[in-house]
């Protein structure tokens, strides 16, 4: 899937995004919890970057872990996300941004129930869903 340019300013950042987007995306903010639509979104389908369009995460990957937000075993591929150290709000945690765009997703963690032991945990306003195509009948 191609992807548009990126925006190189911050107000065409601002532009392109919701203002609760901006605020996540390129200010790391954090909705809160229980309050995203794909907190309890368990369609087919990938979940890709809000900002850019970049696929991030499959659905065979999404897990409810009661946390609040969307949370995923593992990133759809080893080049979707980066990860740098967070030491905001007196705690060391693990930030989790898009490879493509750097916007900010959220964070994981190494306490997952899944063979990978991990727990991305996910703004839902940092992701958009696109929906698996349906198999045609086979007659």
């Amino acid at each position: 899937m191609p992807h548009d340019p990126l925006p190189t300013t911050d107000a065409a950042w601002r532009a392109r995004l919701t203002a609760e987007q901006y605020a996540v995306l390129r200010r790391q903010a954090t909705e809160p919890p229980f309050t995203g639509i794909y907190d309890d979104h368990f369609e087919d389908g990938v979940y890709r970057c809000a900002g850019c369009g970049a696929e991030l995460f499959l659905s065979a990957d999404k897990f409810d872990s009661g946390c609040g937000w969307p949370a995923f075993a593992a990133p759809a591929g080893e080049e979707a996300l980066a990860e740098k150290i967070d030491q905001s709000h007196g705690m060391r945690r693990v930030e989790v941004t898009c490879a493509r765009c750097q916007g900010h997703l959220g964070h994981v963690f190494p306490d997952g129930p899944t063979e990978t032991g991990m727990r991305y945990c996910i703004n839902s306003v940092a992701i958009s869903f696109e929906a698996a195509e349906e198999e045609p009948d086979q007659k």
